[in-house]
Order: C-alpha cells, then sequence, then structure tokens
C-alpha cells in the first residue's frame, strides 16, 4: 500500500501558518515588552497580516493540495486545497482581519484592553478562518470553525468589568457550542453512513448508502448545516447576533460580522456543493427557506430601531447584517438547483467580497463617531457633514451600497445577480421574497443617510458633539487609513462590479 501521508507542501499552507505563527510570536513578546511598548504588537500584528496576504501570490499559478492519502483506493482526496475558491475567501479574511486590525488599534488604548492579548486572540482566529476555506474533509473543517470560533468568545468578552460585555461573550459561547455539539453529531453519522471524511469520497458514498442508513445519512446531513447556519447569522440561528455586536468591542463587531460570515458560509459552501450534491434535495429547499426567514426577521428588526435609543445604531448594523445574511443563502439554496453551481457559488463569493469591503467602511465610520459619541445612537451621526465631510461622505456611499443604490454601483450588482441566480434555479418565490426585503431595507439605510446631512442640532445637548475640546480631538490615523481602505475599494469595485464577478466564479471550477 505504500506510505498512507504525503510530504507537507509548505508553500500552501503558508497564508494560515504565518498567520497562527505571528499570533504565537506576539504572545511571547508581549511577556517580554514593557508596558509602554505594547502598542507595538499591534504593528507586528498587521505586518504579519499583510505577510500572509502576500503568501497568497506564489499560489495563484494553479490548485496545490497536501496531507492527501496516497493508498491504491484513494483517489484524490485531501485534506488541504489551495485552489481559486480557497484564495478568494482567504484574501477576504486576511483583508477584512488587517481593516479589523487597523480599527482595533485606537479601542485598545481607549477601552483599556490587554494589547497582548487582544492581538494574539485576533490572529487566532484569523487563522482559523484562513484554514477553512481549504479544508477538504470534514475533520478539518470542524476544527477550523472552532479555531475560528474559540477566540472570538474571549475577544467579545475583553472588557473586563463590563456587564454588557460579559453577557454578550456568554450568549455567543453557549449557543455556538450548542450549534457546534450538533454539526459533530452530524458529522459522526455522515461519517457512520459512508465510512469516509473527506468531502469527495462523502460524495461518492452517499450516492450509494446501504438502505438501512439512509435515514442515518439525511439526519447526518441535515445537522451538519445546523452549526454553519449558526455561523451565518441564518433564522432561527440568529438570535445571539444583536447583544453580540452591542456587547463586544466595536472592532471585534465589524470582525463577526464579516469574518465570522464568511467563515459559516465558506463552510456552508463546501459540505453542500462537494461533500453532499447528492442529497440536494434535502439542504436546497431547506436553505432557501432559511434565506427568506433569515432576510426577513433581520430587515424587519432593523426597522424597529428607534434613532433616540442607546446602541441602536450597532443594533441596526447587527440586524442589517442578519438581513445581508439571508442574501448570501439565496444563491447556495440556488446551486442545489442549478445543473452548474459554480456560478451560484460564484455569485455568493461576489455578494461576501462586496459586503466585507462596504460592511468594514461603516463599523470604521462608526467607531469614529463612537469617539465622542459612546451611546452609538443613530441621532448622534446628526450633522456628520458638517462635523467630518469626508467620513459622512463615506458612510454615505457605504449604506448606498448595502441598500443596492447607485452610485453604489457593487452593491447594486451584486443583489441583482443573487436575484438572476435564484430565477434561473427556478426559485421565482425567493426572488419575489428577496425583491420585498431590498425594498423594506432602502427604508431604514435611506433613514441614516438622510440624518448625516441634516443640520447639527445646537451645542451642548446629550450626545452633541458640540463641545470644543471634543471637536479638537484628532481622527487616529489607523481609523482614517481603514475608512479610506474600505472607501477605495467599495469605489473601485463599483467601477468594474463584472471583474469581481469573474474573479468569483473563477472560483469552484
Amino acid at each position: 500500500m505504500g506510505s498512507m501521508v504525503q510530504s507537507v507542501d509548505w508553500l500552501a499552507i503558508a497564508p494560515p501558518t504565518v498567520t497562527a505563527v505571528v499570533a504565537l510570536a506576539i504572545l511571547v513578546a508581549d511577556l517580554f515588552l514593557p508596558e509602554g511598548r505594547k502598542p507595538l504588537l499591534g504593528w507586528i500584528a498587521m505586518a504579519g497580516l499583510v505577510l500572509a496576504g502576500l503568501s497568497l501570490l506564489p499560489l495563484l499559478d494553479g490548485d496545490r493540495s497536501t496531507f492527501c492519502l496516497t493508498g491504491t483506493d484513494a483517489g484524490d482526496a485531501c485534506s488541504y486545497t489551495a485552489d481559486h475558491f480557497t484564495l478568494v475567501i482567504q484574501l477576504l479574511v486576511l483583508g477584512g482581519a488587517l481593516l479589523t486590525a487597523l480599527l482595533s488599534v485606537g479601542a485598545i488604548a481607549d477601552f483599556k484592553l490587554p494589547a497582548g492579548e487582544f492581538w494574539f486572540l485576533l490572529l487566532s482566529s484569523a487563522a482559523g478562518a484562513a484554514l477553512l476555506p481549504a479544508s477538504r474533509d470534514l475533520a478539518t473543517l470542524v476544527v477550523a470553525l472552532e479555531v475560528a470560533s474559540l477566540p472570538a468568545f474571549a475577544l467579545v468578552g475583553l472588557r473586563r468589568g463590563d456587564r454588557r460585555s460579559s453577557e454578550a461573550a456568554l450568549k455567543f459561547f453557549l449557543s455556538s457550542v450548542t450549534a457546534t455539539a450538533v454539526t459533530l453529531l452530524g458529522v459522526s453519522f455522515v461519517y457512520a453512513a459512508t465510512g469516509t471524511l473527506h468531502l469527495t469520497q462523502v460524495a461518492d458514498g452517499l450516492t450509494h448508502v446501504d438502505p438501512r442508513l439512509a435515514v442515518l445519512a439525511k439526519a447526518g446531513v441535515a445537522l451538519t448545516l445546523v452549526g454553519f447556519a449558526f455561523k451565518t447569522a441564518a433564522a432561527p440561528f440568529h438570535f445571539w447576533v444583536p447583544d453580540t455586536y452591542v456587547g463586544a468591542p466595536l472592532p471585534i463587531a465589524a470582525y463577526l460580522s464579516v469574518i465570522g460570515k464568511a467563515v459559516g458560509f465558506t463552510g456552508l459552501i463546501l459540505v453542500t456543493v462537494v461533500a453532499f450534491p447528492s442529497y440536494s434535495a434535502v439542504w436546497a429547499p431547506a436553505l432557501a427557506v432559511l434565506a427568506a426567514l433569515t432576510m426577513t426577521a433581520g430587515n424587519a428588526a432593523a426597522l424597529r430601531q428607534r434613532p433616540d435609543r442607546r446602541h441602536s445604531a450597532v443594533r441596526l448594523l447587527a440586524w442589517s447584517s442578519v438581513g445581508q445574511a439571508g442574501y448570501l443563502l439565496v444563491p447556495i439554496a440556488a446551486a442545489g438547483y442549478a445543473d452548474d453551481p459554480s456560478r451560484a457559488i460564484g455569485s455568493t463569493v461576489a455578494y461576501a467580497l462586496m459586503y466585507a469591503a462596504v460592511n468594514l467602511g461603516a463599523f470604521a465610520v462608526a467607531a469614529l463617531v463612537a469617539r465622542t459619541s459612546p451611546a452609538h445612537r443613530i441621532a448622534d451621526y446628526r450633522g456628520l457633514y458638517a462635523r467630518h465631510p469626508l467620513a459622512a461622505l463615506a458612510l454615505g456611499f457605504f449604506l448606498l451600497c448595502l441598500a443596492g443604490l447607485p452610485p453604489g454601483i457593487i452593491g447594486l450588482f451584486a443583489k441583482v445577480t443573487v436575484f438572476s441566480v435564484a430565477v434561473d434555479a427556478g426559485l421565482g418565490w425567493l426572488a419575489v421574497v428577496m425583491a420585498v426585503n431590498v425594498v423594506i431595507a432602502l427604508y431604514y439605510y435611506l433613514q441614516w443617510t438622510a440624518v448625516l446631512f441634516r443640520g447639527a442640532e445646537e451645542p451642548g445637548q446629550p450626545g452633541q458633539p458640540g463641545e470644543p475640546e471634543k471637536r479638537g480631538r484628532r481622527v487616529p490615523a489607523p481609523l482614517t487609513v481603514a475608512i479610506t481602505l474600505a472607501a477605495v475599494l467599495g469605489v473601485a469595485l463599483s467601477g468594474a462590479p463584472q471583474l469581481v464577478l469573474r474573479f468569483a466564479s473563477q472560483a469552484l471550477l
């Protein structure tokens, strides 16, 4: 039979490995650096993320796999594959983590967070998130999902002594652990029915399951999806989102809204399209219903946010991200009905790239406003154009992208692409539900955009940054860079949206 495992392709596994090694280096450096030098750790973290991003470049020329079975009947079963799909998602994860790091530099000082622990946890989570798209067996998938999630619980609860932060972390942790337990049960059922964990072999195994194990296999497929549905914040697994986002430091809420989602969707795509294609009759209708429920629940709750309530801005972004998760689920459901799932998956990846850039941008402007108005109310954005004209224009642009209105062409393009995929797959009813939800979302996105350009209320009113010492506060350079990067990305993508789709559609070919 020969050797069972081949040598490791270090170049293929470089992106998650570099991120993890830098995380460990930060943890060690934190022990020796005096308090005054701790900000240095943030720059090491950012350099590490840039280095991990650059390690994607040598992988662009072709697919590379490692940790493969080399037995006679193993076929092409590998545990780690760096193909186009993997690289696109790793780019999204590492880019998103870098923008989060830029937002975090100011937050660490403002909230007096322990710097070493913060950067170690952030990079550990990013390493898990970068490993996930390359995972091609169910065991590695679940491990990557947990490596991405466990540091995130700690990051949410890092504001010591803050009751809201601790409650958010506990809620996130308990609900996530339950979802993981259900997923593991599902994976064990699938393994019992097929005798393998490698996704391609599972796909083969499920086509001729022993009739006595058919129910076990179906239950396994359904339960495996639950954990990923939880990570994507799909209804009814979305209840942890608003409280977690409000309790977490703002950069971490931004990180969860983008990277957390990318992780969930990537896992969902891999298990449905690669491992369970023969069971599309089970998962495709289930995901279509989940998509409709999720977008409706998210948009309906976002609509109910009152501008003068504390934390209404973060809650609105949290509920809007649940609504956006519904749109992202549509093409995955459509892939179950389509002859060529790669186009459907391409449109999910394209939408995720658009959403990542503009949502991180919106959170970056929220972090800027929160420096003077810690209550996080939508009313605090009133007159932002008068105080920070460029930040107000950027936020207006991000909100229009999320709404899918010009000049946010990339948002409009992404929505139209998802819409056409649903119609082509014969999911007309889902396209109608999506159209209604897009109209509902227009209302609250436009309402917030309008607030930015209204005249500011008289100084001295609570929550209104009118006092001279507050006006004089400088905007930290990393925050400015984060807003600028997100805005440039959004404008560039709006200029050539078809490039994103072409880039994403190559992903699973």
